[in-house]
């Protein structure tokens, strides 16, 4: 406790001295009140956070936060910027959470990025999707270096019809548990991420379109656990098999996870559509297009006609302004249910995909104990102890379709968010009739069979400005189905902002 209070005392004194002086430095201060269920947070309070979720129960939650942009005005071809945002959580425990801290530079069209960030990866709405595949801001971020073209660099060919971004990344997982028959049981873990996107279309066309690819991997160490003499590959080697995803005796090297994605794009002028697709990989069924009835698709409309005072509320009148304006819109439809693993699937060498679960890695594609991918797919540890579960899936529950909605609005001087979702839960392929497959082979069931169960979830959060510096809100969720334990949440919200 007392090193909580110290470390968040240095963080506010730090973020007052700095983002005192005005310009390129900003930062505040938020207090947070909460209850919620004794069980568990409401599903879209802890989804989707990037990390930053509060204690279940009754707590208190004090966040500071302070970054140094790029300044848009600077003509030049270098700059450089960072942040840093720590949360303390007090209630039925204490916690300590650096959300993120990262320094970047930018050189030309090219950046550099170090620490912990908030991102997610692949072509959806950046601001109010459910969720992307690979990284979804579901969990902390891993830390990583980073090397990227972070916004689309137009080519000077075929004048500007084509557009590139792209990165590539090398991270620190930590110690990572590794399957029990190996020589230990945890092993140092590295990251890797590798992305490639472009876009046709000029700058000045209404019409846009979309499409690439992103690659993330959990690897390392592989002689640690696997024993030097049925490991003969040397650590630069090993990385060549990650980067490229070649099998070593018989298997991947590595965790890999991925998604295929393509969108469109076109802006009517009042208001901007882009409509999205992502096709998901994790072992190799989308090669042969097996698993392609799964994925994520979704519809994001951006109104284009905003006020100029959107943001800062407190400037409204009423007569010069309508009491209800929304921002924007996401439809989405999550589907994960296929997995080519069904008896009449195109069989392949992998058999199902069995999504975010790992042969080697039993906390599967997640990090610090939560997913890091969409979070639809859950783990044991969130859904209801009386449901089935695979002991050797960490997410028993991965079979998923499910509805989605998102706005952003203000009616009158109160800006809002909200989202919802309604999913049909089917567990995992392996507490379904059909068992786990490889190949041709399927394995019978050994933990029960997972029943279909329904699941609603809510969340709403509404926020006023008081005057420049001050901004109040409150967060309502609630979760409703055979899913999750049903759990309410409220959160009240006092920010001050320091620039």
């Amino acid at each position: 406790m007392k090193t909580i209070l110290l470390t968040l005392a240095l963080t506010i004194a730090a973020c007052q001295f700095i983002f005192a002086q005005a310009g390129l430095y900003r930062g505040s201060l938020e207090g947070q009140g909460i209850l919620t269920g004794s069980r568990n947070v409401p599903f879209w309070m802890r989804s989707d956070q990037y990390g930053s979720v509060p204690l279940a129960g009754a707590s208190g939650s004090l966040i500071a936060r302070g970054e140094k942009v790029y300044d848009s005005s600077y003509m030049g071809l270098s700059d450089w910027g960072g942040a840093i945002e720590v949360r303390g959580d007090l209630g039925n425990g204490s916690r300590l959470t650096l959300i993120e801290g990262y320094l970047k530079a930018r050189f030309s069209i090219f950046q550099i990025k170090a620490g912990r960030s908030r991102e997610i990866m692949g072509l959806v709405d950046s601001t109010l999707s459910s969720g992307a595949f690979s990284i979804s801001g579901n969990a902390l971020g891993i830390p990583k270096i980073e090397v990227s073209i972070p916004n689309y660099f137009t080519l000077p060919v075929l004048d500007g019809l084509i557009a590139l971004k792209g990165s590539f990344a090398h991270g620190w997982v930590g110690k990572q548990e590794v399957i029990p028959n190996y020589l230990v049981r945890e092993a140092n873990t590295y990251y890797h991420e590798t992305s490639l996107y472009g876009r046709i279309g000029r700058p000045d066309w209404k019409l846009h379109l979309y499409g690439g690819i992103n690659h993330e991997v959990y690897w390392g160490n592989e002689p640690e656990f696997e024993g030097k003499k049925r490991w003969q590959l040397s650590t630069m080697q090993t990385f060549k098999y990650v980067l490229l995803g070649k099998t070593y005796k018989g298997s991947k090297v590595g965790n890999h996870i991925g998604s295929i994605d393509m969108a469109l794009e076109y802006d009517f002028g009042q208001v901007k559509l882009m409509a999205y697709r992502q096709n998901f990989f994790d072992e190799g069924a989308i090669a042969k297009l097996a698993n392609v009835m799964d994925g994520l698709q979704g519809i994001s409309l951006v109104n284009a006609d905003e006020e100029p005072d959107y943001y800062p509320v407190q400037h409204h009148n009423s007569s010069s302004y309508s009491a209800f304006h929304w921002h924007k819109i996401v439809l989405e439809v999550f589907a994960s249910k296929n997995q080519a693993g069904y008896p009449w699937s195109r069989p392949t060498k992998s058999g199902d995909e069995n999504y975010y679960n790992n042969n080697t890695y039993p906390l599967g594609w997640s990090y610090m104990g939560m997913g890091l991918g969409n979070p639809f797919v859950t783990p044991y540890t969130t859904t209801r102890t009386d449901l089935p579960n695979d002991t050797t899936d960490f997410f028993n529950n991965n079979r998923v379709i499910a509805l989605y909605g998102g706005i952003e609005g203000s009616v009158g001087d109160y800006r809002f968010v909200a989202r919802g979702s309604y999913s049909m839960n089917y567990g995992t392929f392996g507490t379904s009739p059909w068992g786990h497959s490889t190949g041709n082979h399927f394995y019978p069931p050994k933990y029960g069979l997972f029943p279909k169960v329904n699941q609603l979830s809510g969340w709403l959060s509404v926020e006023r400005d008081l005057d420049e510096r001050w901004t109040a809100g409150v967060v309502l969720a609630f979760d409703k189905g055979m899913l999750f334990y049903d759990s309410p949440g409220i959160i009240f919200r006092l920010k001050r902002n320091l620039y």
